[in-house]
C-alpha cells in the first residue's frame, strides 16, 4: 500500500514552488485546491496582533464552504496595514484565477509565514501563483511541493494520515503542519476570535456538515496544537485548516460516524503536534509533559503548560539533570489547585519525589534516561479525575543562536 499524504483523500489538488521569497531555494509558494465546493473549518490565533491573511481567512471561511488554500512563506505578511490585507486579498484573487474551476477569490483562504512587518514582494508572489497554477497535480509529489512550500526555520516535513472505515466506505484524512520556533498556538474556530507560526492543512474525503467540522476542529486543537509548545509564544499568523471533499461518499452524521471521524482526527492532529515539538529550534529531545490526578481539567492543562514552558525546567532536560524541584514548583505556580504533600512526581519511570519530599533515586541512572529523545514527565496530584499532556522540547544553545540572528 502506497504511504499516504496530503492528497491521497479523493478530491484534491496542490503544487508548491519556488518564487524567491525565502532564501533557501526551495518551494514558497503554494496552492491547495478542492475541486468541488468542499466544507470547511479553521482555527486561527488568538493574538490581539494578528496577520492581514488571518483577517482575510476569518472573512472567507465564515460560510462553512471554501475552495482552497494560497500560502507563501518567508514572509508573515504581518503589521503591514491596509497594503497587507490588499495583498492578501490579491493572492486569493489569484489563486481562484488559476484553479482552474469556477472559484470565487471569496473561497480561497490566505496563509503566510516568516519575517513580520515586511510588505510581500507581490511581483514575486503573483508569478509564483500563477507558476502553481500551471502544474496542479494529486501525486505524491505535488503534496510534498505544497508541504516545502510552508517551511521556514523547520528541518523537517511533518505530515500523518489515517484510514478508516464509515460503513462500507474507506475515508482517508491526512495533514500536514510547519513550526518550530514562536510555538505556543491557542487557536480557536470563529470569525470573532479575540486572541516562527504553526501552520496545518487537513484533507479529508468524508461528507461533514461544516457545523460539526467546526466542533471537532476546536476539540482536536484543544488535545494537539494547543497543546504544544516551543517558546510559549503565540504567533500572529497560526492557522490550522481542514476541508472535507465529501468524495468517498461517506457521511459523517450520526453518534458512531461523528466519534469515529473525530478519533481519526485526534490522531492525525496529535501526530502533527507532536512532530512540531521534535522538531523545535535547537531541540535535541522531545518532553511530554503529563498531569493526572488534577481537580479541574482546566487545572490540568494550567499545570502541563506552566512545567513545558519553564526555562530552568527546559534547560534542566537539556542537561539531563532530574531536577525535580523545578518541576514541581512550576506545577505550584501556575494558579491551580496543588499540593505538592499529596503528589507523586515520576521522571522515565522513576519516582523522583512524593507527598512532599524527594526519593533516594540513583541519580547518574535517572540522569541517563533523560538522554533519551523521547522524556516523559509525569505529575499525578492525586486530587481529582482530571488530566492533560503538553508536548515541549528541550531549550539548547542552538535555540539562542537561532533566535538572536533571526532577524537580522
Amino acid at each position: 500500500m502506497a504511504e499516504l499524504h496530503l492528497l491521497s483523500p479523493r478530491g484534491f489538488i496542490a503544487n508548491g514552488i519556488y518564487a524567491g521569497i525565502k532564501i533557501r531555494q526551495t518551494p514558497d509558494v503554494g496552492l491547495l485546491i478542492a475541486e468541488a465546493p468542499a466544507s470547511a473549518a479553521a482555527a486561527f490565533t488568538t493574538n490581539r496582533v494578528f496577520a492581514a491573511p488571518v483577517k482575510v481567512g476569518r472573512e472567507h471561511v465564515a460560510k462553512g464552504t471554501l475552495r482552497g488554500v494560497v500560502i507563501n512563506s518567508g514572509n508573515a505578511n504581518a503589521c503591514t496595514g491596509k497594503q497587507g490585507e490588499k495583498d492578501a486579498r490579491r493572492m486569493c484573487e489569484l489563486a481562484a484565477a488559476v484553479a482552474k474551476c469556477d472559484c470565487k477569490a471569496a473561497e480561497i483562504l490566505p496563509s503566510s509565514t516568516g519575517i513580520i512587518g515586511h510588505l510581500l514582494p507581490m511581483e514575486k508572489v503573483e508569478r509564483g501563483i500563477i507558476e502553481a497554477g500551471q502544474n496542479l497535480g494529486a501525486s505524491a509529489e505535488h503534496a510534498l511541493a505544497f508541504g516545502d512550500a510552508i517551511l521556514t526555520t523547520d528541518t523537517k516535513r511533518k505530515t500523518a494520515a489515517a484510514q478508516f472505515k464509515i460503513g462500507k466506505q474507506t475515508v482517508t484524512l491526512a495533514g500536514i503542519c510547519k513550526g518550530a520556533g514562536m510555538i505556543g498556538p491557542r487557536v480557536a474556530v470563529g470569525a470573532k476570535a479575540k486572541q516562527a507560526t504553526m501552520l496545518a492543512y487537513l484533507t479529508t474525503d468524508a461528507q461533514i456538515a461544516p457545523t460539526v467540522l467546526r466542533k471537532l476542529l476546536q476539540d482536536a486543537s484543544d488535545g494537539s496544537f494547543n497543546a504544544v509548545t516551543i517558546d510559549d509564544h503565540m504567533s500572529t499568523n497560526d492557522t490550522a485548516v481542514i476541508l472535507a471533499s465529501g468524495a468517498s461518499g461517506a457521511k459523517i452524521a450520526g453518534p458512531k460516524a461523528v466519534k469515529t471521524f473525530a478519533a481519526a482526527l485526534a490522531e492525525v492532529t496529535q501526530s502533527l503536534a507532536y512532530q512540531i515539538a521534535a522538531d523545535g529550534e535547537g531541540a535535541t529531545k522531545v518532553v511530554t509533559v503529563t498531569i493526572t490526578g488534577a481537580k479541574t481539567p482546566a487545572d490540568a492543562r494550567l499545570m502541563a503548560r506552566a512545567v513545558a514552558n519553564s526555562p530552568l525546567v527546559k534547560c534542566a532536560m537539556h542537561g539531563n539533570d532530574p531536577n525535580w524541584g523545578r518541576i514541581v514548583s512550576a506545577a505550584g505556580l501556575a494558579g491551580a489547585a496543588f499540593d505538592p504533600d499529596k503528589a507523586t512526581l515520576t521522571l522515565q519511570g522513576t519516582v523522583v519525589f512524593d507527598k512532599g519530599t524527594p526519593t533516594v533515586i540513583d541519580a547518574a541512572a535517572v540522569s541517563s534516561a533523560l538522554k533519551e529523545k523521547e522524556v516523559r514527565v509525569d505529575l499525578n496530584c492525586r486530587l481529582g479525575k482530571s488530566s492533560a499532556t503538553v508536548w515541549t522540547c528541550d531549550l539548547s544553545k542552538e535555540y539562542v543562536t537561532i533566535n538572536a540572528d533571526y532577524h537580522t
